[in-house]
């Protein structure tokens, strides 16, 4: 199986637009936010001066049996809810243990888990601490979760590489299949980071947006007046399958995983290299193995997550690998700042908030505003995170010819 195309047979998702991929597909097609004041909600009575976020739609613990969530941390409970849907909509395939992974990437892990038992440590004393607060809080604590609910005896992997955590578990994936190491993997990204202590941290470096007005307005990403992210929760799940596999259980394919592409800047913890030259990289590892050139791209599903510098040196690679022409997304103008995945449709959703307000005019790039149809022969999905790690990713409808001939 050494080569083995991949395929996505199974979508699953809870994020700020929906509880399930479907909704959350909707709303992002619709312009729809995720985007909400937590003043009285996940940042209750913390007197901050930012609390807009985006806060799951949905509470994942009511898709779970009390006992289950209550021993869980909300990352946990995310990845467990996205990955059920996945693995419903990939037909609950029959497969070897041994020859099916885990893949859950987390920037942090369990923080809410915590920060809430060191409060109960300060204010209670150590009885006071739940046994369960190692487990909750381990940031490979979701993928164990996820191997164990399903059995994948393959290999269960964790990738913490802040905002590309969830792409590189989804590279990781396609390269176990390709190695020929497993037949099915369980593949994405989950966090659940929105916390007093995070958000004052990135206050303090001044990476969040001070938008005062409408909250849904805050995430302005290639906007000319941008000024930071808006930190948002959820959990994104594929599975991916050697095309061998599905064809043989007939299942029905989504997208093909055709090319994944990991590069690093070696630059700064937090700044992306000012060249751009660990994007571009990424992006042209990801088109190589694709086996595709830069024409073939019909839109790029951009990081962008509205900070000022970032926005400008995604734009700067984006542009030197494929011009300026090519069409580009920013989903996190509705979804926030969270780790997600992408697929390949005959459409390209609207970047929010830029219909009424001008692109920043350094930013060459052809930014949708709004609702796009057309053929989508190819889709590059970025994701690049602090310390410079930079994952791109490429999903075809089609096989490569020279596997479909």
């Amino acid at each position: 199986m050494n080569g083995s195309e991949v395929v996505v047979t199974g979508l699953g998702a809870t994020t700020p637009l929906g509880g399930d991929a479907p909704s959350t597909w909707a709303a992002l097609l619709a312009g729809e936010s995720g985007l909400r004041d937590e003043a009285h909600g996940l940042l209750a009575d913390a007197a901050l001066p930012v609390t807009v976020a985006a806060a799951m739609a949905v509470d994942p613990a009511e898709r779970l049996k009390p006992v289950q969530a209550r021993r869980l941390d909300r990352s946990q409970q995310a990845a467990l809810v996205a990955a059920a849907e996945a693995w419903a909509d990939a037909g609950s395939p029959e497969t070897d243990p041994d020859r099916l992974a885990a893949a859950v990437g987390t920037g942090i892990g369990g923080v809410r888990t915590l920060l809430q038992q060191d409060d109960l440590l300060e204010s209670g004393g150590v009885r006071r601490v739940s046994p369960r607060t190692v487990p909750m809080l381990m940031p490979n604590g979701a993928a164990a979760l996820v191997s164990i609910e399903y059995g994948a005896r393959a290999g269960v992997y964790s990738p913490v590489s802040a905002c590309s955590s969830g792409a590189e578990a989804i590279a990781l994936g396609a390269r176990l299949i390709r190695s020929g190491e497993a037949d099915v993997v369980i593949a994405g990204g989950t966090e659940a980071a929105v916390t007093p202590l995070t958000i004052a941290g990135f206050v303090q470096a001044a990476a969040l947006s001070r938008h005062d007005g409408d909250p849904a307005c805050a995430s302005r990403p290639f906007a000319a007046d941008r000024d930071g992210f808006v930190l948002g929760e959820g959990a994104a799940i594929v599975v991916l399958e050697s095309a061998e596999h599905a064809a043989a259980r007939g299942a029905h394919v989504h997208a093909v995983l055709a090319g994944a592409g990991i590069a690093s800047d070696a630059f700064h913890i937090t700044a992306p290299a000012p060249d751009g030259s660990g994007q571009i990289a990424a992006m042209r590892k990801a088109l190589g193995q694709a086996g595709i050139v830069p024409g073939d791209v019909s839109h790029v599903n951009a990081h962008a997550t509205g900070t000022t510098v970032g926005d400008a040196a995604e734009a700067g690679a984006i542009g030197e690998v494929f011009g300026n022409g090519i069409p580009v997304t920013a989903p996190k103008a509705s979804l926030g700042h969270l780790v997600g995945a992408a697929g390949a449709h005959d459409v390209i959703p609207p970047t929010r908030n830029l219909a009424d307000a001008p692109i920043d005019p350094g930013i060459k790039l052809d930014v949708v505003t709004a609702r796009r149809d057309a053929p989508q022969r190819a889709v590059l999905s970025n994701s690049f995170g602090f310390g410079g790690q930079n994952v791109s990713l490429v999903f075809t409808k089609q096989a490569r010819p020279s596997l479909t001939s």
